[in-house]
């Protein structure tokens, strides 16, 4: 049987999500969870990666095995009492075993936050960042990511993707009501790096280095090198997957 699990978790202390042969990841731990609690060697299978501390307040992953998971709740209480504090789980369900928690999704959701003030209770999930901002010139800046498609500005290199080819639906600045800055940008994949080389680029644009009309010079320009450096990881969430 094929079960879907929604999970949340803090990246600071891992590589990301993906396995890794000599560092800690999300995925490691919650295959020897769930191993260890189903008594069988489980395999995870992702809704995508995440960078070395980036963090997802909502991510999907499956598992098969042919136990059948009768009591739920009792299922979760046992798995997150095994999983360490930075890792919970909040929900588990059966699913057809067609469907896959990665090729079925069809949009992710990432949400970016800049704090403008410096915090010690902020500092591991937000970029912490006291330089004025242009919020408005951002925004006129990140619309122009919904009109293209190539993302090879913002892709990292050598990361073997067979095409760089994303449909942003969605992405934008918002101020909350405590003062920080929200990114939140929607597409049907992600390239990866690419959310944080957009972030930095865009608070370039809204600290004044870039004009608006440069920052569409740089996506035209399908170069790597005319990007600005990537914003810090520990402001990056996974914030959604849509199936």
């Amino acid at each position: 049987m094929r079960y879907f699990l929604e999970l949340s978790y803090d990246g600071g202390g891992y590589c990301g999500w993906q396995r890794q042969p000599s560092q800690p990841s999300v995925q490691q731990i919650l295959e020897e969870a769930l191993s260890k609690l189903l008594r069988n060697e489980i395999f995870v299978t992702g809704a995508g990666r995440t960078d070395t501390g980036v963090h997802a307040s909502y991510y999907v992953a499956h598992f098969d095995t042919p136990d059948v998971i009768d009591d739920t709740d009792q299922f979760l209480f046992k798995l997150n009492h095994i999983l360490p504090p930075d890792i919970a789980v909040q929900g588990v369900r059966v699913v057809p075993d067609e469907i896959h928690a990665r090729f079925s999704a069809v949009e992710r959701e990432y949400r970016y936050f800049i704090d403008p003030c410096k915090s010690p209770f902020t500092r591991h999930t937000t970029w912490q960042y006291s330089v004025p901002l242009d919020v408005t010139r951002m925004n006129e800046a990140a619309a122009f990511l919904l009109e293209t498609s190539d993302f090879t500005s913002f892709a990292k290199l050598n990361s073997g993707n067979k095409t760089n080819i994303c449909r942003v639906s969605h992405a934008r600045w918002e101020v909350e009501p405590d003062g920080k800055l929200c990114f939140t940008i929607r597409s049907d994949r992600f390239l990866r790096n690419m959310v944080r080389s957009i972030v930095g680029t865009l608070v370039d644009v809204g600290r004044g280095r870039y004009t608006v009309e440069q920052f569409r010079d740089i996506v035209l320009s399908r170069d790597l090198s005319r990007s600005s450096a990537g914003a810090p990881a520990q402001g990056l969430f996974l914030s959604d997957v849509v199936y």
